[in-house]
């Protein structure tokens, strides 16, 4: 039997085989891991749980955003950040990547035990508007620091942003030291991309939106040209964290393009959300076969029903029944934190490290899985 040890302050001081029993000693019948971290969250967007109808696409997901986001009072929607971010916690998230697009979550993220990095998430299709957007984003920034979060601003996508900004964003985002981007969440995305038509396409026309330019090799590549120019005239490859979120319809020449040009490269799935929006799932296998560094995170409660890893982990588990619950719970915590730049604390039962301590239940040890009982909950 396992032991793990920790001092008063929850930083742990050993582990290993439990040989005799001590007063001290608390037992628990599943499994103890590090505590999650959540590579993916809209936070703010809380108040929208059960709003939204699924499997409408990216189009129609857009169409229900613009429409249903404001419709709700503030104090409500403060209300649903707070709730949510307790439940995340207690659920035994330790850290989170979250997006923000105003400052709602602020007061809630610095008073929490729950360490957060907030990508201040810029998107706008013209050019002209770059200027004001540029400027907003700044001040928003500004606020962050005021609360002392952790953050900077991050593109939403290539598909959502015109050139100029899209450039002028990930410049400032590797500046920081993180960057986020939503990547190939939808076929659609990448019909905009590739041939300038589809639900996207036909969406932004009907609300007299720009498109993007046309590029035949697809979004990732469109991105990554971003990134290779920056490189260039700066001689480097880019050092920051870059974090690829969703990557449902990522493919091996956008994986292989993306490693060749970026060291420290992290894949963000967020299994429910995508099949709530596509009824989809990313290519995992293709991800673990190219040796890409895969994170969980949730997505927001706008695109799935819970804001829980273990959920997203169950999932995973019942399309992909090959691959080991052990190397979900890495996805889940190691590579999360590593992303982070948190590795020296989180991700990990190492001594020294105050990673928080997460207790899963109902385990089918037989073939150490969970099942559809399993829950997670803090312990430490």
């Amino acid at each position: 039997m396992g032991y793990l040890c920790l001092n008063t302050e929850n930083i742990v001081v050993e582990i290993g085989s439990l040989k005799e029993e001590t007063e001290s000693t608390e037992f628990y019948d599943g499994i103890l891991c590090p505590g999650f971290v959540n590579s993916h969250c809209h936070i703010e967007l809380s108040h929208l749980k059960g709003k939204l109808s699924q499997n409408t696409g990216m189009a129609g997901f857009i169409r229900q955003i613009n429409q249903l986001r404001d419709r709700t009072e503030k104090n409500e929607r403060v209300s649903c950040i707070q709730k949510e971010m307790d439940q995340l916690y207690c659920s035994g998230v330790s850290a989170m990547a979250d997006i923000s697009n105003c400052d709602e979550s602020f007061d809630i993220k610095a008073s929490s035990l729950m360490y957060t990095r907030t990508f201040l998430e810029v998107f706008g299709s013209e050019p002209e508007d770059s200027p004001l957007i540029t400027e907003k984003v700044k001040k928003l920034n500004l606020a962050s620091k005021q609360w002392r979060i952790d953050g900077g601003p991050s593109p939403h996508s290539c598909y959502t942003m015109s050139p100029r900004l899209l450039n002028a964003t990930i410049e400032e985002a590797l500046k920081e030291g993180w960057l986020s981007n939503h990547n190939q969440e939808s076929w659609e995305e990448e019909e905009l991309i590739r041939f300038g038509r589809g639900p996207l396409a036909d969406e932004f026309r009907g609300r007299g939106l720009s498109n993007p330019p046309i590029n035949s090799k697809g979004a990732l590549q469109y991105f990554l040209g971003f990134i290779r120019a920056i490189s260039e005239k700066e001689e480097k490859k880019p050092d920051a964290s870059i974090l690829l979120v969703h990557n449902t319809f990522t493919d091996a020449e956008s994986i292989d393009r993306a490693s060749e040009l970026i060291e420290n490269l992290y894949w963000a799935i967020c299994p429910l959300s995508n099949l709530f929006i596509h009824s989809a799932l990313p290519p995992v296998e293709l991800l673990r076969r190219k040796g890409a560094v895969i994170t969980l995170g949730t997505d927001s409660l706008s695109s799935n029903t819970t804001l829980s890893i273990i959920e997203e982990i169950k999932t995973l588990q019942r399309y992909f029944p090959w691959i080991t619950l052990e190397e979900m719970l890495s996805w889940a915590s190691r590579n999360g934190a590593n992303f982070l730049k948190k590795e020296s604390e989180l991700g990990s039962f190492t001594p020294g490290k105050n990673p928080g301590v997460v207790y899963i239940d109902n385990i089918d040890y037989n073939n150490m899985k969970l099942t559809k009982d399993s829950h997670s909950v803090r312990v430490a």
